[in-house]
Order: structure tokens, then sequence, then C-alpha cells
């Protein structure tokens, strides 16, 4: 039997993570219809709603030892998905006279950690 190294857990922090999140968006969704870029079409609550519920299914489909790779292939994909809305949220925070500076430095680091977290989706799609 395979030792259980953090490697191999890193279907549970995606999981985890996605979650987490995906619940935020559905009882919170006030803090997520300011990121959705305004020149998509439609509502931005209904772009927080579809991401919250994408989120908890690729968070369920990661938990699930059965449909784990393919919880990691669609890890991947929203993780590319929602990228421009974490580019709006930066945007704005930075174009933010009022936003404090340590913030401002925060939602800019958080552009390229998007990277690790696709490429840790892709390592659970390939096991």
């Amino acid at each position: 039997m395979a030792t259980d190294t953090p490697r191999r857990r890193t279907h549970s922090y995606l999981s985890g993570l996605l979650l987490v999140v995906g619940v935020l968006h559905l009882v919170a969704p006030k803090l997520f219809d300011g990121i959705v870029p305004p020149k998509l079409p439609g509502n931005p609550r209904t772009y927080t709603y579809a991401s919250g519920v994408a989120e908890l299914g690729v968070a369920t489909a990661l938990v699930v030892p059965r449909t784990r790779r393919v919880g990691g292939w669609l890890a991947a994909a929203l993780f590319v998905a929602v990228f421009p809305a974490n580019i709006q949220m930066a945007v704005d925070v930075v174009g933010n006279p009022k936003a404090p500076g340590l913030f401002k430095a925060g939602v800019l680091a958080r552009l390229p950690l998007q990277i690790p977290m696709i490429v840790a989706a892709l390592r659970v799609a390939r096991r």
C-alpha cells in the first residue's frame, strides 16, 4: 500500500480549498459579484452562483477515488476559467487609491499562485 505523503494528499488540499470557496460563493455571493469581469454578458450573480456550484462539484469529484482523475482535470480547467476574475480583482484593487498597500500586494501576489494550483490539479489528473 502506498504511503500517504503530502503529494498524495494534494487532492484533499484542493478539494478542501474548493469546498470552502464554493460554499462562500453561495452564502456570501456579494463578495464575489464585484470581481466578475464586466465584459461578461448577463448578471454577475449568475456567474458567482455557477462558479460556486462548479467548485463544489469539482471538490466532490476530487474526494471520490473513482472520479479523482476527472476531478483533477476539472479543477485545472476551473482554475483557468476563474483567472479572469482574479485579474479583475487585481485591476480594481490596484486602481483603488483607498485600498491598503498590503492588500494590493496580496492581490497581486495571488495571481501567479494560480500556476501551482493548476499544476497540482494536473498532477492529480495524471495519477
